[in-house]
């Protein structure tokens, strides 16, 4: 069975969450998803997405179509969430 890309992106940040004894994200709810929304925004800003210049053009494309996939499931699962680094349409 293959893992969704957001599947993929919440077990990931769940996992360091879990290190750090942060909160863990869910998708039950509204404000989880808003949460994982901000989330993803802030993977998404180049400073983030490139790692300040440090990645290369290939590492880069395969961080941003994978926080792309992820970022398409949550705005399919809900139209709601608000998204800036992510354009949606609006």
């Amino acid at each position: 069975m293959k893992v969704s890309a957001l599947t993929a992106y919440v077990d990931q940040k769940n996992r360091w969450n879990a290190i750090f004894k942060g909160e863990q994200f869910e998708f039950q709810s509204a404000k989880g998803r808003q949460r994982i929304a901000d989330a993803l925004d802030a993977d998404l800003s180049p400073e983030n997405l490139t790692c300040d210049g440090e990645l290369s053009r290939s590492q880069v494309q395969a961080r941003y179509k994978t926080l792309r996939d992820a970022a398409v499931q949550l705005t399919a699962l809900d139209p709601q969430v608000k998204m800036y680094e992510f354009y949606t349409g609006e």
